[in-house]
């Protein structure tokens, strides 16, 4: 057996080297199958060096008080029961056999006899004809190398980090599909900072594979904060990805409460009052079941088109949301604007209520399913005086489109310094700190009647205006003579270009004649 990968300083490209050497192994197998053959053998080796980890503790008690194979020793230390056959040194022994996929698929099933909430988590279709065995062994093999490391890298970290990458890896694999389980960390990342869920529930009512609620965890973390402070809610419609947020919660050690249905017609969190909400949406959804909702109580600002979700989505985020609670979300930019169907009208009320806090327009190519472009919607309860000024009858637009950086011909990504500035330039507005002052071309704090004046659209670039131009200050005479010379050298080069054209074109029995 091959040593264990550990994570260090040699190994910052971890993620990268695992994904290149598992895309290997997928041959002609579709991404949106592979995922699933990956990320769950990922959430095997995770429950299964946990269980180890406690196992080998029990084993060793000198005491011997414990008994290392009893369920209970692991049920109370909130570690996941693995039954011997499921264990990864089990199939590991067994990569090479043709039966492997069968006893994956045993492991996967009697992990979740043995850990009740698990119960239909889990992937158990490894061993149909279509999946090649040798693949899946060298899988078992690389996945395998990834282990526990030392006391300050656990495999929770690790792996939950390999998780994390993997699931990105495969939104840009899956293209347009990819959009319905991953949001793009940079996103994530800016929500979080900007709402700072520092304690109280968090609810994400169309969560994907769970990533706001990762990056929550991060924050508090990061921030000196307790984990125990925040409790997680959250809902996912689509059954497959469902079970990727479970299993990537799990290999957080994340406690949360997700449930699966649809948020519209069948809400598992009827009751909950979050204090915030952290959400992206399916973008323009013309299949929401509208229909069957029109005289739904969740509609206090006006009934939603059937036809486009975006302001269901929005009413039902403000339904949830307690009455101190703060609301952060994606939406399509038309949103911002648009009047058709009676979104105008929804969107009025939203603003005349006074409760939308802050707007913000994004840059285009940060998202993986979708060229629609997206901004952020921040709605807060009580913005008379909790906990920062009062911000009541004023609203901060901020124009970020020209922030980001490309980070392949598809994709841009907002860096941290981006994030940093937006977020920070938010708190300092709110009154956390820091002086704010508006920025023309990038941030505006707007009254109410400002935006009554344009008809309730917020969308930033009305407002901020435009960068100011740095003062040309070279003198003209000298600006003419700087042109002039560069015209002249690109003058020549072209007349080189055009000999040389002539000489090619002569030599292949061509004689270029010019028109008269």
């Amino acid at each position: 057996m091959a040593s264990q990968t550990t994570l260090n300083g040699s190994s910052n490209n971890l993620e990268k080297t695992l994904w290149a050497t598992a895309d290997k192994l997928r041959n002609n197998m579709d991404a949106a199958e592979y995922k699933h053959v990956v990320l769950g053998l990922i959430f095997l080796k995770y429950i299964s060096d946990s269980f180890k980890e406690v196992y080998e503790e029990l084993k060793n008690d000198p005491s011997k008080l414990s008994d290392p194979e009893d369920i209970d020793e692991y049920h109370s230390r909130n570690v996941f029961w693995v039954p011997q056959k499921a264990r990864w040194d089990y199939l590991l022994q067994n990569a090479k056999k043709p039966e492997i996929g069968v006893l994956i698929d045993e492991a996967m099933e009697a992990i979740e006899k043995g850990n009740p909430s698990l119960l239909g988590v889990l992937p158990k279709n490894y061993a149909r004809p279509a999946l090649d065995k040798q693949r899946l062994g060298e899988l078992i093999d690389l996945i395998g190398n990834v282990g526990l490391g030392d006391r300050e890298n656990k495999s929770k970290d690790l792996l939950g980090r390999v998780y994390e990458y993997f699931l990105g890896q495969f939104a840009d694999a899956e293209g347009k599909k990819g959009g319905q389980f991953y949001t793009p960390r940079c996103i994530v990342h800016l929500l979080v900072e900007m709402i700072e869920p520092y304690k109280g529930r968090v609810f994400d009512p169309c969560c994907g594979s769970g990533g706001m609620f990762v990056q929550s965890e991060k924050f508090v973390e990061a921030h000196g904060g307790r984990i125990g402070d925040i409790s997680i809610y959250g809902q996912e419609s689509n059954s497959t990805t469902w079970r990727l947020s479970k299993m990537n919660l799990a290999i957080r050690g994340i406690d949360a409460n997700i449930g699966w249905g649809d948020s519209f017609t069948d809400d598992k969190h009827k009751d909950l009052k979050a204090d915030f909400i952290l959400a992206n949406p399916p973008f323009n959804d013309s299949d929401w079941k509208g229909e069957q909702l029109r005289d739904d109580v969740r509609w206090k600002f006006g009934v939603p088109p059937t036809g486009n979700a975006n302001f269901a989505w929005v009413q039902h985020f403000i339904h949830h949301l307690a009455p101190t609670g703060i609301a952060g979300f994606v939406l399509a930019n038309g949103s911002m604007s648009s009047n058709t169907s009676g979104e105008g009208e929804i969107r009025k009320n939203i603003v005349e209520a006074d409760i939308v806090d802050c707007m913000i327009a994004l840059p285009g190519q940060l998202f993986y399913n979708t060229m629609i472009p997206a901004c952020l919607w921040f709605i807060s309860r009580d913005r008379s005086n909790h906990k920062f000024r009062n911000r009541k009858g004023e609203v901060l637009f901020i124009d970020a489109r020209n922030l980001g950086e490309m980070i392949d011909r598809r994709h841009r990504e907002l860096t941290s310094e981006d994030i940093s500035r937006i977020a920070s330039t938010y708190h300092a507005w709110r009154g956390e700190g820091g002086d704010y002052k508006d920025i023309a071309g990038f941030c505006k704090s707007t009254s109410l009647e400002e935006i009554r004046k344009h008809s309730h659209i917020l969308t930033p670039g009305r407002y901020v205006g435009t960068e100011e131009e740095e003062e040309d200050i070279e003198p003209f005479d000298e600006k003419m003579e700087r042109l002039t010379k560069r015209l002249s050298d690109q003058f020549a080069k072209s007349k080189e270009l055009e000999e040389e054209i002539r000489k090619n074109l002569s030599g292949l029995g061509y004689e270029f004649r010019t028109l008269d």
